[in-house]
Parts: C-alpha cells; sequence; structure tokens
C-alpha cells in the first residue's frame, strides 16, 4: 500500500499537467479566433498600418502596476507610466468600476507638468437615448405597438395575392370566431389603411401579410432604434482619457478604487510521514481580474480586512425631473397665496490570458514562471514549480518535496488589517483568474476526535498557528499518508491561536451520556444592612461514557455547554479550553477501550428579604433545613419579638378605630330619628333623650381619638426601633 502512494500523487500530478496544458491550448484557440474576426471586419489594413496603429495604441496606455484587493470587494490600483513633452494616456473601465473611480480618483504628474483634463466617454441610459427618436418606441416592443407608432405613415402592404397602398389609419386588436367552432375564439390584430383614392382597406397582421414603409425617413427611424437597441449589448468600455501637459520625460501616476470580485483563501495541512515532524500548512489565494485592463507584471497585495466603503451611481447623466405646468385656461389673473421659504432649492443636480494559469493562457506560471522554466531559482514557488519539482515516480514524501519550496508572499499586519504582499510580480489577464501562493510554514497540529451533543463524532486537527502570519478565513483540506483525507472550513486565526479545525467522520467513536440535576440546600445566609440573602445551589451532574473502537488510540475532545451563571464545580477535571459556548475536555482513550468523564456544574440561586418583613414561617424553613445557627437564632428572637409588639400596638389601634366606627354609625342614626321627631307630641322628651347619648358618645370619642395618637405615637417609635435592630444584625453564615 505504501508503494502505491506514489503513483496516486504521480498520476494527480501528470493529470494536473495535461489539464494546464490543454487549457493553455484552448485559450490559445480562442484568442487565434478572437484576433482572425477582428481582422476580417470591414476592410484589411495595410501590414505597417496595422503596426502603427498597434505602437500608437500601446504607447497610450497607462498601464496598472500596482494592485491592492480587499476583503469587501474592493480593490485599490496604481497606475504609472513614462511620458515625454505633452501627451494622452488611457485606460479602460467598465461602466460598473466607473462609479468607485470617479469619487477617488488621484492623478498626478510627478515631473515640472501637470494633468491638464481627464476625459471618459459618457453613456446615457436606454431610455433616454430612445426619446431622441421620432417614433415613439419603447425599450420592448411589440408588432401592435410598431403599427400603431407608425399611424398617419404612407405604407405598402401585401397579403396574400391583395396589394394595397396608402396611410396608416388605425391599428386594433379584436375577438373573432375561430373556423366553424362556435365555441372556439382568438385574437387577431388588424389594422385599416386609407388610399390614395380614399378607399379604406382592412387587413389581417398574419404570417402572409407584410407592411412596408414608403417614407424614407421613418425607414431611417426604425434603423436608429434599431441600432440604439443592439448597442445595448456591445462590449462594456467606458474608456478615460488623461492629458499630461508638460515637457520633458517624467513619470505619471494614478490611482483610484474599483469594484472587484473578493478574494478568497484555500490551505492545504499536509502531514508528514514521519511521526516526529510537524505539518506543513500551504496557504493560496484565488484572484480574479474582471475589470477592464490586464495585469501585467503587477504588484500585488492581498489584505485580511474590510475598509469602510460604498457605491454612488454618479457616472450615469443625471436629468432632473422639471414640473409640467399646463396652459392657463384663461388669461383672468385671480388672487393667490404663496409659501413661506423653508429651505434654500434644490440644484439639478476584458478579454486575456493568465500566462501559464490554471484559467489558461500562453506558457507561463500564475508569477511569470514557465512549466518547463528550471531558471526559476529557488523562491519561485507557483503552482507550475509544484509540478516541475515533484518528478513522477516520487523517492520523497510529498510534505518534504513541498517543504523545500519557497512561498512568494511576506505577511505583515497594517494597522487593523493583515497583508499578504506577493514577491514577485505576476501577470493575470482581463475576465481570468489566478491561484496565488501566500503561506507555507511547519505548523503545531494534534489530531483529535471532537464530540458534542449537536453532531457525531469528528475527526479534528487541534491548530496552533506557529507560521507567524494571520491565516485569513477560507476553506482547507487534509493531505494524510499521501491521500485526501477530508476537507472544512476555518475562520481568521491569529499568530499564536489554536482552533479546532474539524474535516471527517470519526466511525470508531461512540459516546454515551447521562443527565442528572437536584437542588442543593441553602448554602449561605448572610445579613447585612436591614436585608437577608439566601443562597442555595442548583447543580447538574452529566456522564460521559467514550468508546474506542479502533485500533489505535483516540484523544477524544468531549464539548460541554458553557451555560450563563452556570460554573464548573470544585469535583470536575480542569476543561483543556473554554470558549464562549463550550468547556472542551480531553478524554484519552486507548485502543478497543473505555473511558468516562464526570462534569458537574453548578448555578447559584440568589434570594434576598426584607428583615423587617421576616415572619415565623421563613424562620421554620431555615430551622428545617438546618440552616440557622446560634447568632442567626437571636438575630430573628430580636427581631421577630419587636413585630410582635408592633403588631400588638396594631391590633389595639385597629379595636379603638372600629369602636370609633361603630359609634359614628349610632350618632348618624340618632341624628336621623331627631329630623324625623320633629313636630310631633314626643319630640320634646326623646330629643332630651337622644341629647344625652349624643353626649355620651362624644365624650367617649374624645377618649378614644386621644387613645389612638398615643398608640401611633408607640407604633412610630416600635418602627423605628424595628429598623435600628435589623441595620445593627451583621451574620453571614457559609454550610
Amino acid at each position: 500500500m505504501r508503494g502505491y502512494r506514489p503513483l496516486v500523487v504521480s498520476l494527480l500530478f501528470s493529470s494536473v499537467i495535461l489539464i494546464a496544458q490543454s487549457l493553455i491550448a484552448q485559450n490559445q484557440v480562442a484568442q487565434n479566433k478572437e484576433s482572425k474576426t477582428s481582422s476580417d471586419k470591414g476592410k484589411l489594413p495595410s501590414p505597417s498600418t496595422a503596426s502603427q496603429s498597434t505602437a500608437a495604441d500601446a504607447s497610450a496606455r497607462l498601464p496598472v502596476k500596482r494592485v491592492v484587493l480587499y476583503k469587501n470587494g474592493v480593490g485599490y490600483f496604481e497606475h504609472t507610466a513614462r511620458v515625454h513633452g505633452t501627451q494622452d494616456l488611457n485606460i479602460d473601465f467598465t461602466t460598473s468600476q466607473l462609479n468607485d473611480v470617479l469619487k477617488s480618483l488621484t492623478a498626478v504628474d510627478l515631473g515640472e507638468g501637470r494633468i491638464s483634463s481627464v476625459r471618459y466617454n459618457s453613456i446615457a441610459p436606454l431610455d433616454e437615448r430612445l426619446k431622441s427618436l421620432r417614433l415613439p418606441f419603447g425599450e420592448q416592443l411589440t408588432q401592435e405597438e410598431y403599427l400603431k407608432a407608425l399611424r398617419g405613415a404612407r405604407v405598402e402592404v401585401h397579403s396574400g395575392s391583395a396589394t394595397a397602398a396608402g396611410r396608416l389609419l388605425s391599428v386594433e386588436k379584436i375577438h373573432r370566431q375561430h373556423g366553424s367552432n362556435k365555441d372556439e375564439f382568438e385574437d387577431v390584430l388588424t389594422f385599416s389603411i386609407v388610399t390614395d383614392a380614399g378607399e379604406m382597406r382592412n387587413f389581417d397582421l398574419g404570417p402572409g401579410t407584410s407592411v412596408r414603409i414608403a417614407e424614407r425617413e421613418l425607414t431611417d427611424e426604425v434603423g436608429r432604434y434599431l441600432s440604439l437597441i443592439g448597442s445595448s449589448r456591445a462590449r462594456d468600455v467606458r474608456r478615460m482619457s488623461f492629458t499630461a501637459l508638460g515637457s520633458g520625460d517624467r513619470d505619471i501616476f494614478v490611482s483610484y478604487i474599483s469594484e472587484v470580485p473578493v478574494w478568497k483563501s484555500t490551505y492545504r495541512i499536509i502531514f508528514p510521514e514521519k511521526p516526529n515532524e510537524k505539518p506543513l500548512l500551504q496557504g493560496w489565494a484565488i484572484v480574479d481580474n474582471t475589470i477592464g485592463e490586464d495585469w501585467k507584471d503587477v504588484e500585488l497585495s492581498l489584505v485580511a480586512g474590510a475598509p469602510q466603503s460604498f457605491i454612488q451611481d454618479i457616472s450615469q447623466p443625471f436629468y432632473a425631473r422639471r414640473p409640467v405646468v399646463p396652459l392657463p385656461e384663461s388669461v383672468m389673473l385671480t388672487p393667490q397665496s404663496h409659501e413661506a421659504t423653508v429651505e434654500g432649492g434644490v440644484v439639478p443636480g476584458v478579454p486575456g490570458s493568465i500566462p501559464g494559469g490554471i484559467g489558461g493562457g500562453s506558457a507561463g506560471g500564475v508569477l511569470g514562471g514557465k512549466i518547463a522554466d528550471k531558471k526559476a531559482g529557488p523562491s519561485g514557488y507557483t503552482f507550475q514549480s509544484v509540478i516541475q519539482y515533484a518528478p513522477m515516480a516520487r523517492a520523497e514524501p510529498l510534505s518534504e518535496v513541498m517543504a523545500k519550496q519557497e512561498v512568494e508572499a511576506e505577511g505583515k499586519s497594517i494597522g487593523d488589517f493583515f497583508e499578504y504582499k506577493i514577491k514577485q510580480r505576476i501577470t493575470i489577464g482581463r475576465n481570468q483568474s489566478a491561484l496565488v501562493p501566500i503561506l507555507q510554514a511547519r505548523v503545531e497540529a494534534e489530531r483529535v476526535t471532537l464530540w458534542n451533543r449537536d453532531s457525531l463524532p469528528l475527526r479534528a486537527l487541534w491548530l496552533k498557528n506557529t507560521s507567524g502570519e494571520m491565516l485569513d478565513s477560507g476553506t482547507f483540506n487534509i493531505m494524510e499518508s499521501g491521500a485526501f483525507a477530508g476537507e472544512g472550513m476555518l475562520d481568521a486565526i491569529h499568530p499564536d491561536e489554536r482552533r479546532l479545525l474539524s474535516y471527517a467522520a470519526d466511525a470508531a467513536v461512540h459516546v454515551k451520556y447521562t443527565d442528572e440535576s437536584s437542588d442543593k440546600p441553602y448554602s449561605r445566609v448572610r445579613m447585612a444592612r436591614g436585608v437577608m440573602m439566601l443562597t442555595r445551589e442548583e447543580r447538574k451532574t452529566s456522564k460521559y461514557t467514550v468508546r474506542n473502537a479502533d485500533t489505535e488510540s483516540r484523544q477524544v475532545v468531549v464539548e460541554y455547554p458553557a451555560e450563563k451563571g452556570w460554573h464548573l464545580a470544585a469535583s470536575t477535571p480542569k476543561p483543556e479550553e473554554t470558549t464562549e459556548s463550550y468547556h472542551r475536555f480531553r478524554v484519552p482513550v486507548e485502543a478497543g477501550k473505555t473511558a468516562e468523564l464526570t462534569v458537574e456544574s453548578v448555578h447559584p440561586d440568589l434570594t434576598s428579604y426584607q428583615l423587617t418583613n421576616l415572619n415565623d414561617d421563613e424562620v421554620k424553613f431555615l430551622v428545617q433545613q438546618q440552616r440557622v445557627t446560634p447568632a442567626m437564632q437571636q438575630a430573628f428572637d430580636r427581631i421577630l419579638k419587636q413585630k410582635e409588639k408592633i403588631d400588638d400596638i396594631s391590633t389595639q389601634i385597629q379595636q379603638r378605630k372600629t369602636e370609633s366606627d361603630e359609634i359614628d354609625k349610632d350618632q348618624a342614626r340618632v341624628r336621623e330619628n331627631m329630623k324625623a321627631l320633629k313636630g310631633s307630641s314626643e319630640e320634646k322628651a326623646l330629643i332630651q333623650r337622644y341629647v344625652g347619648q349624643l353626649d355620651s358618645q362624644e365624650s367617649r370619642l374624645a377618649t378614644l381619638r386621644k387613645e389612638m395618637a398615643d398608640l401611633t405615637a408607640q407604633q412610630n417609635a416600635a418602627h423605628a426601633e424595628l429598623e435600628r435592630i435589623v441595620m445593627e444584625v451583621n451574620v453571614d453564615e457559609s454550610f
């Protein structure tokens, strides 16, 4: 089986070479076809004229020299060129680029001259360009709309054997019976013309009917309309021209930002066949050139960061919508009012190639080297270099062969971002993509099995980023024993940070678990500043049984949920690491054996009471739980005794209030009786009796009011004493 691995990898690289050669050949054929098609259009220029035109166009180009790509879909571009005297330079953009370019463009003459003007071809929206036509044609035009727009025009009609000439009068759609079937109807488009003799002729617009415009001007308008519709599908190129005004030789610098595809990261983790060696981490960046210019020998930087940027459509002409004011119906003026001013007025405001790249192109490496070029040097680590240095019959392990190559990128921090600066200049044609190496280093990685309750056991790596550079987020795959072992996703990993990366299922590990929960008695009672705080613990115990059915031992990482408000009990083993969501415990399991893990977590439940509200039931509950100490009992006795005194005074006050209320009710009854006796024979005798009764009750009311006032004062003093007692209590007992 070990002899099979070199053959597999050799076949893999052979396939890659064949694919690369095939793509190169296909791209070359496509380029030949394109050049032939271009040369066949119109009159063929003479060789001397063509070469002069090509040279003139090349001298007017302002080539891109530096590209910085960011993770928010924005790229920063620098163009430089050497000029002599006054000269015009051009850069081609797409319409989607132009908005970003216009709001970020910087153009500087680095010599004694200056940039006198910057121009670009403006393209009005199609609906605005159609408004310039005499015929009211829209972007989507039907036969009915076409004929209606021609009403009044002179036309010639041929329908079968019938022929007529005249002016188009009307166009309408009618609902007509179809054939002899009375229940079947169809919509038919009909039109009428008026001949020179004044005769109206009617025709159905069908397959056998033709209509020809007999007016040259209208025929030209239809041609213009079709040309405008066809131009909307033309190649999207917006050429920007810079006029460098000056004398002598000097450099021109232009920079801007542009919307570009987000560059992607992808990694390879290759495990060595020697047991004591560290795995090899290899990083690649997928870069796409979709702008209007080729990248030829450019300095490329890839930034793992997203500076703030936005889109504003400022490249399209902007038309202000003016109000439509109808003509006056009368010249008579009527009184009118005018609103006050609130605010100020509103002012109306590419085909190419990747030399040797995976996407095709002429022979050459992604970074400029050729597949068969042995002069690339020891630092020419490209995708093609790997193919070149990996012989078909490999004597060395793959990880050792690749480790000898030096990656052509330098990583460094720039503010809050991280930059991968490609050391060697690269070439990527427009509308082409490339795979660019950005990282190669030995890293620390441990094979483990990851398990939690939401997933099956997974093969994973506990990877520590010892590369010294930041790992941008992206995909990764694992090469183990010379073969593919799995793949996954990784988030951004900072230098010296450790991260778990899962890449495959582990069918040899089985985990069984049970859960128990319980409420414990109060573990702490604290009384201070008039408040009693009771602490009890809710405990959960999880038991895990891990079985390893493989012939090799396993390091199993069990993820236990880290819940808010819960902490691990002292009896629980210390986790290997803790994240925002999990505690991770390492469980070593030998081959064919079983291991156990017990995790106990605690949730403290805090309840508080005002000591002034203490009652016998709460004290009895604490006594039942055996959570009352002598100091606590003494404090409880003082508080409850004082509360009993307050309750006794409150009872006396309530009794006197009740008696007072009864007297008030009786006096009201007596007064009503006295009113009823007025004018009767018994009035004198009963009134004398009632007056005596009222006098006696008034004396009792005066006594009750005095007693209630005295008791209220005693009650207030008792409350004040209770407050003093509870504030003096300071007890802290743990159980």
